[in-house]
């Protein structure tokens, strides 16, 4: 298949592109081809800006592939235009996010039937719209979407590997605090529970759309492994031989109060129970992830060393957060 990858530079979409090659599919990227990325010598380049709605469409006409993986489609308007410029393809497989969920869901694991988010300027609004526009127009003309919706993924590629904690993804630091038994934060009691997939794994679902999923359905690409937040840094520790973790237990309101700017993934996401119900994308796609927490950390973690991307214990907020929180949590003890 002459397979059009809109991105193609970040840690699922790296791994869509040596998919797709090894599986035999001619590859062109499409993006602004501002990030150095290392791709197979057989992928195609294209310069453009996936924003540029009508400069998009017509470098799609003329680039006329028969598949396309939109991974950068982030926007209703960008939908819209998605729709004009791909309508003669045989799969147009679009990335949405399991943040399209309205949270917190009335059933548990979470089933691709899960109410969605109202449209609106969020992250996940904002794919929730994605999707409803393209329903409408398979239901209308046909349109060959195939929606496949990642929970967390991280690996080898794309920024911090993707790997992620109750105060964000902008940093590594809290990697080096566990290889250092220093205390790290962990939101409320620790007992959520949340699942990571390999982005390996993830990118093979995509590749899988691409050839056999079924236009307008949707698919949740989300590992059915899942951890208590405390387990799940435990786990951490271990796989790369770091001490026992001193975790260090503090509301989500607070965190989200004296770190707005880095609590937006802990109050759309981390501090809500995320487990999912793969059999749609099992039975379809084969979604059968083979690499598991415990080695997908430590091979990203050792990918990042190799890099020199683990930031030091001390660069983050994580003191502060600490030393605010327990002196509060111990004036509060004297006070009752």
């Amino acid at each position: 298949m002459d397979v059009l990858l809109v991105g193609g530079t970040g840690i699922i979409s790296t791994g869509i592109t040596e998919q797709l090659v090894a599986a035999g599919h001619d590859v062109t990227l499409y993006n602004r081809g501002q990030t150095d990325v290392a791709v197979p010598d057989a992928v195609d380049h294209v310069q453009g800006d996936r924003e540029d709605l009508v400069g998009f469409e017509t470098d799609v006409a003329d680039l006329d592939p028969t598949g396309v993986i939109d991974m950068r489609c982030f926007t209703p308007e960008e939908a819209e235009s998605a729709i004009r410029a791909c309508a003669d393809v045989e799969r147009y497989v679009f990335c949405s996010t399991i943040a399209a969920y309205d949270h917190p869901v009335d059933d548990y694991p979470i089933t691709e039937d899960a109410p969605r988010k109202p449209a609106g300027e969020g992250y996940g609004e904002a794919k929730a719209e994605c999707e409803r526009r393209f329903e409408r127009a398979h239901g209308k003309s046909g349109f060959p979407v195939v929606t496949l919706r990642p929970g967390h993924t991280y690996g080898e590629g794309g920024a911090r590997g993707g790997l992620c904690y109750s105060l964000g993804w902008e940093r590594t630091a809290f990697v080096d605090r566990l290889r250092r038994g220093l205390p790290v934060v962990v939101h409320d009691s620790g007992t959520s529970l949340w699942a990571s997939c390999h982005r390996d794994d993830v990118a093979a679902a995509f590749v899988a759309a691409l050839e056999r999923g079924e236009p307008g359905e949707a698919y949740q690409v989300a590992t059915e492994e899942e951890y208590a937040w405390d387990e799940y840094l435990r786990t951490a520790a271990r796989a790369i031989d770091a001490p026992e973790p001193d975790l260090v237990h503090v509301p989500t309101q607070c965190i989200a109060s004296a770190l707005p700017d880095r609590s937006e993934l802990l109050v759309r996401d981390l501090q809500y129970s995320m487990t999912f119900d793969a059999s749609k994308a099992r039975a379809t796609l084969g979604f059968d992830p083979e690499v598991g927490w415990a080695e997908g950390f430590a091979r990203t973690v050792e990918w990042l060393d190799e890099r020199g991307e683990i930031d030091p214990a001390d660069s983050a907020d994580d003191e502060a957060i600490l030393d605010a929180w327990l002196a509060a949590r111990d004036a509060f003890d004297a006070a009752v």
